[in-house]
């Protein structure tokens, strides 16, 4: 068994030694051995099979440990969250997450998915939004760009988020946290995934 800890930051100005402390001070509470840590600098939307998050997990076995301290620095979206979550749970690597309180490793993987992953869901949403969507004014304000919704006949402001949306329904996430995610009704979503049924591309 070996315990691994990784820290993403999207800047090299960000400090990670509060992070490594608290992971240090954690592992030492749970008597899980030392700790071998992998610290990343880059932007959490890059798909975390391109960054050493990727890389490390092919390294790691069943028994093996990962630590991070929280969810958010996994990826910048739910769906990426999740899919590592599942990755880790099917592989026999137990996933902690401090902020969270987060363990991959319940009593069942129903309770874990019924319970704790819609908990972290409704957690961390506000957060991946906030950031993403800071993220994405910048970019556009540099580039000269006119903000503003998009128009035209059609269109849906979950367009942008078609992916993200079909990949969280096919995981069981309940549509009442997908509408408050997308900032959008219940029955709006219900409305758009008609249409996207109806006219897939």
């Amino acid at each position: 068994m070996s315990t691994k800890a990784f820290i993403r930051v999207s800047t090299l100005l960000q400090d990670t030694e509060k992070n490594k402390i608290d992971i240090l001070q954690f592992a030492n509470r749970m008597k899980l051995g030392n700790v071998e840590f992998t610290e990343e600098h880059c932007s959490g939307r890059i798909n975390y099979k391109e960054r050493k998050l990727g890389a490390l997990l092919d390294t790691m076995e069943s028994g093996d440990i990962l630590i991070v301290p929280e969810l958010s620095r996994i990826a910048r979206s739910i769906t990426q969250i999740l899919e590592v979550i599942k990755i880790t749970k099917d592989r026999g690597i137990t996933l902690y997450s401090l902020k969270e309180n987060f363990c991959n490793n319940e009593d069942s993987i129903s309770n874990t998915v019924t319970s704790t992953i819609f908990a972290l869901v409704a957690q961390i949403e506000r957060e991946l939004i906030s950031l993403r969507t800071r993220e994405a004014l910048h970019a556009r304000k540099s580039q000269g760009i006119k903000l503003g919704r998009p128009t035209g006949k059609g269109k849906s402001k979950l367009d942008l988020y078609k992916e993200d949306i079909l990949k969280m329904l096919s995981y069981g996430v309940p549509k009442t946290l997908i509408a408050k995610q997308y900032n959008t009704s219940v029955g709006n979503l219900y409305n758009y995934l008609s249409r996207i049924e109806t006219n897939p591309s």
